[in-house]
């Protein structure tokens, strides 16, 4: 069977020019192969050739623009046991069923044009040798659109249909278009991905019909084509987590997102309090991620493996985060997550994990503040910053610890009010979002509740503590500090104003902070780090 990549873009031909091809492989321990061609091909003897010979011209492409497609398109088959090439030596020496040849070629006049790109179905793993083709000419020469296609034809080869759309009605609109726009837009790869920055493999409607799904990743990965997935290559829990030793300038790593329940487990240790800066970043090839595969959810979790926070930007694929940490062990965990427009089992791919010492915050003295007027909670901010501010949000939480975006402001902002609908939510905090790498800062985390005037009224600084707990109190009211099991370890009595109560000797972990007045007892979950 045979099938057609249909061009969507203007006619633009280029000039077969024979330059040098980088030798590039994705993963060279692979025996099967898929072979990127874009020095030219004579080719004879295939079911293409049924007006004759076809001499299939070079793609002229620079060194540096193949290499950013064939980075493009590693990406899209990194978690396959598969070896993505420009060499043709590694192409010959591969199983005779476990290749293909994908040519890249201006040369698009034996078809007839009106195409950016074809192959037989299923071809891959057959052992006939019939290439599959993609016209760089009628893409634009357009190193994101041609690579997109390479990809899509390879995927026709191992035995992939169309992804395609139906309306109300059933009927077909072929290929799916993807939704969303800027860095977290998404298609499928088996769609048309030119127009979208995430391209994925997919499970949805193929072009069969509009209650016919084909799963993507399961077909690649199948007994057909005989390479199946990668073996996972980080530990998912804190018990099999990787030790990265912390020194003078952090540590970099890498690993590789595999399936929709994977996580990569880090483990680190600081012998002293550090600003650290910490970055997640998928695998892509420039600026806004682009050609990433992967949407990266980051957690920090203590040494007892509970989560501090989790930091995972709305219309970001990369995380991070600048914070102020105690001395102790703290583990990281990468996973990729769902976004706006498309699942948590297709986000995939290849990231890399930093985290370094900074001297100074670019954002430094960010102080939030807030009270309640009315049931109205109004909240303030100030900070200074040596970075230009991309966005603001503001964020609340039940506990204090698991935080959700209550709204996103301008830049410039520093002040939010709205009327809550109940109580459940008392935490606030805001964050930051810097131009510069996109790195996150939050502010100190704060609790408002509508005032009645038989409650004590108690606001802690910040739920996540060090050797004191800073309350501010509307007026007096008995306390006890319990740890995580309900064990008394302190009592004492609040006056109105700012209190600060020492627990210095209490263990890191759940702290329990008990607000005794006449009529009601309110109990704060703070974290001590």
């Amino acid at each position: 069977m045979k099938s057609i990549f249909t061009v969507l873009l203007g006619l633009s031909i280029a000039t077969g020019v024979r330059a040098q091809v980088p030798l590039l492989n994705s993963y060279p321990s692979a025996k099967a192969t898929i072979y990127i061609d874009f020095d030219g091909e004579y080719v004879t003897g295939t079911p293409w050739n049924w007006s004759g010979p076809i001499d299939a011209q070079p793609s002229g492409f620079s060194a540096s623009a193949i290499t950013e497609m064939f980075n493009r398109v590693a990406e899209d088959y990194r978690i396959f046991n598969v070896n993505i090439t420009t060499d043709s030596t590694v192409f010959k020496a591969a199983p005779i069923f476990q290749r293909i040849k994908v040519i890249v070629t201006p040369t698009y006049q034996w078809y007839g044009g009106g195409v950016g790109g074809i192959a037989y179905v299923g071809t891959f793993s057959n052992g006939a040798g019939t290439p599959a083709w993609v016209f760089s000419g009628l893409l634009s020469n357009s190193t994101k659109n041609v690579a997109e296609a390479i990809s899509h034809e390879a995927g026709h080869t191992l035995g992939l249909q169309h992804q395609s759309s139906y309306n109300a009605s059933c009927v077909k609109t072929e290929y799916n278009p993807g939704t969303g726009s800027g860095e977290t837009s998404w298609a499928p790869i088996m769609g048309v991905g030119y127009y979208k920055n995430l391209t994925t493999w997919h499970y949805g409607t193929n072009t069969y019909a509009c209650n016919f799904y084909q799963n993507d990743l399961a077909i690649i990965s199948g007994a057909a084509n005989n390479f199946g997935f990668r073996p996972d290559d980080v530990g998912d829990t804190h018990s099999t987590a990787t030790t990265m030793g912390f020194s003078n300038t952090g540590f970099a790593t890498s690993g590789l997102i595999n399936s929709g329940t994977d996580k990569d487990v880090f483990k680190f240790t600081l012998t002293s309090p550090t600003y650290v800066h910490i970055n997640a970043i998928p695998e892509n090839v420039g600026v806004n991620n682009s050609g990433a595969n992967l949407d990266i959810k980051l957690s920090l979790l203590n040494y007892k493996a509970d989560t501090l926070d989790q930091y995972n930007p709305i219309a970001l694929v990369n995380a991070g985060i600048d914070s102020n940490l105690n001395s102790g062990t703290y583990y990281l965990v990468i996973e990729g997550t769902a976004n706006a427009n498309f699942v948590k089992n297709e986000s995939l791919g290849y990231y890399t994990l930093s985290a370094s010492p900074l001297a100074i915050l670019p954002i430094h003295k960010f102080t939030l503040s807030g009270k309640s007027n009315d049931g109205i909670h109004n909240l303030s901010w100030i900070y200074e910053t040596d970075e230009t501010v991309k966005t603001i949000e503001v964020q609340n939480s039940k506990d204090g610890i698991h935080f959700e975006t209550l709204a996103q402001v301008s830049p410039g902002t520093k002040s939010f009010s709205w009327k809550p609908l109940t109580d459940n939510a008392p935490f606030y905090r805001t964050r930051i979002i810097t131009t510069g790498d996109d790195k996150s800062y939050y502010s100190n985390t704060i609790t408002i509740h509508d005032k009645d005037d038989n409650k004590a009224s108690v606001r802690v600084m910040s739920t996540m503590i060090t050797n004191s707990i800073i309350a501010n109190a509307d007026k007096d009211a008995s306390y006890q500090v319990l740890d995580g099991t309900g064990r008394l370890l302190q009592r004492g009595r609040l006056v109105t104003g700012t209190n600060n109560i020492d627990i210095t000797n209490a263990q890191k972990g759940l702290i329990l902070l008990r607000i005794q007045s006449d009529l009601e007892t309110n109990t704060l979950k703070l974290i001590k780090q």
